[in-house]
Order: structure tokens, then sequence, then C-alpha cells
């Protein structure tokens, strides 16, 4: 998540299911074997495995297979000093980490530590890395403080120009093709059937162009407004929908990656999930304390270059 904002609550979770269109089910997924951490198979398409899938037609670079990791990741506003890096990976179980290195939306817009040498130092030290791009954001959005940088009436030309945006940035601090970009997209309210149009047309928008530019799609959101409006997309058959999906739900604070609720147990599987299950809390290893979001990933990590 970027850091001071709500979670939506059960409420809108009932409320949003009303709007799907047909129940949570799906076929077994179709999988390859995994050969070297890296899915053999290709990308996702709606949220299933697809053998030789190409992306957008006729722009899809070819990108290589997606690097991936199973384990604890946290994140965190401001990438933290190279020396808290270095203490977390000797003293905690965490072995990934978020970090929000663009678009207009980002709630810690300085960020004096995150750099290329940066990324590629983290690296070195046995982190893997999940890029988080929070870009503009719904017009229903309900968090304050990110109502001023709302999808315009364009959707599709604004999700363009972030993706184009997202992936510049990527590759300028060193992200490779076959890494992932995840689109974080804060909780909105899906009752309103407009805001729900305009943000997925945005949301498929940047989704072509940041496979098109040979990054994998990923998409942050809470798990009752966005992650279902995603299901229920999926179920209906949308194309250019994300590739790994990154759901917030914080209650209970437990992590479990195959029993969320509002989607079914094929979607996004395998290696396209990370539940984010706890969130602002303080933790302190080797000597340094931060404010983090505790998640549980099984999905694709950067390759820095």
């Amino acid at each position: 998540m970027d850091h001071k904002k709500p979670i939506v609550g059960l409420v809108l979770f009932v409320l949003g299911l009303l709007t799907l269109t047909a129940p949570p089910t799906a076929a077994a997924p179709t999988s390859g074997p995994v050969v070297n951490g890296a899915v053999e198979n290709g990308p996702v398409e709606n949220g299933a495995v697809v053998k030789g899938a190409a992306g957008a037609p006729g722009a899809q670079r070819a990108r290589p297979s997606p690097k991936l990791f199973k384990g604890f990741a946290f994140d965190t506003c401001t990438a933290p000093p190279l020396s808290t890096m270095a203490a977390w990976h000797s003293a905690s179980n965490y072995r990934a980490v978020g970090v929000y290195y663009g678009g207009r939306g980002r709630h810690c817009k300085t960020q004096p530590h995150l750099s290329k040498t940066w990324l590629r130092s983290v690296r070195n030290m046995g982190w893997r890395v999940l890029p988080l791009y929070v870009g503009s954001q719904p017009p229903c959005v309900i968090a304050k403080n990110k109502k001023g940088v709302r999808i315009g009436n364009d959707p599709v030309a604004q999700g363009r120009t972030e993706g184009r945006d997202a992936a510049r940035r990527a590759a300028a601090h060193g992200i490779l093709d076959g890494s992932p970009l995840y689109l974080d997209i804060e909780g909105y309210d899906l009752r309103d059937a407009k805001c729900k149009a305009r943000t997925l047309d945005f949301i498929r928008s940047w989704n072509r162009t940041v496979r098109g530019r040979g990054y994998v799609t990923g998409f942050y959101s809470s798990a009752d407004s966005g992650i279902t409006h995603m299901e229920a997309s999926r179920l209906a058959g949308v194309r250019d929908l994300p590739e790994a999906v990154w759901f917030a739900r914080w209650r209970g604070g437990k992590p479990n990656l195959n029993k969320e609720p509002v989607f079914a147990p094929g979607a996004w599987y395998p290696n396209r999930r990370i539940h984010q299950y706890r969130g602002n809390v303080k933790e302190r290893h080797g000597g340094h304390t931060l404010l983090i979001d505790r998640n549980l990933v099984d999905a694709p990590v950067a390759r820095i270059g």
C-alpha cells in the first residue's frame, strides 16, 4: 500500500459483490514447469497462465520468463538506507521489499536513497524487489489524499501515457524486461458504475502499454474493491487484465495466498499472488525500526541490471 490510506471495509465488499456478473468459478489452472525459478509457459491472460501468449497484438516486445519468489516481503513508503536493508536482511525473515519507484499518486515523492545503485546494492545483499507504481486513481477513490490525482475524461490515453512513464522510470532504475511493475490502485466505490468503467479502461490501457515494453503487469489494490473488480472482469472475459495480483486484506493479520474469497482458486495461479496481510506496523530488526506493511509472496519479482 502507499501509506496513510484507509482499507476498504466489509460493507463495501458486500456491496461490490452485487456487481459481479457470474459466480467465482474457474477451470483448473493451466501451467507449465518451473525451471530455474521461472515459469516456462509465458504470460497470464485474464488471470490464467497461457502458454505462448504474446500480449498486445503486434506490440509485445519479447521478454524473459519472470523471476519468481516465494516468501515474506515488506513494503514501506520510502526506500530505507542501505545500512537498514543490510541489518534487516541479517536479522529478519523478510527477503523481498516493495519499492514505490514512481507515479503521480505516490505519497512519498521524495526518495533520497532510491536509485539504480541502491537497487543493485540490495540485490547483491540477497533482496528481491517488488516495484510499485502509484499512478492516477479512480474518480471514486476513497482515500482523501488520492482525490487530487484522479483519472480524467480520457482514461485510455491517460493509461497509455502513464504506462510509458512507468516503463521509462523502471528502465532508468535498472529494472529489466521481464520484471513485474505493480500498478497501485487504492480502494474505490464499486457501486459507482461510471467510475468502475473509467478505472477499468485506465488499467487495461496501462497494462497494454507496459506489456508492450516487455514488462509483466501487476496490480495492487484492496481485496474488497480493485481485486473484486478485476475478478468480475476476468469472469466476464475482459482482456488486458493484470498478470499478477497483490491483494490487501488486513482482517485478522494472518497471511494466506490460497483462501481469498473474492477470486476463484484457479485465478492468478500459480505464482501470481501476493497477500498484504497487515499494514502500518512498526518493526525493529538489527537495531533499525521501520513502519511497514507485511506481505506473503508467490509472484514475479524484478530483474535488476
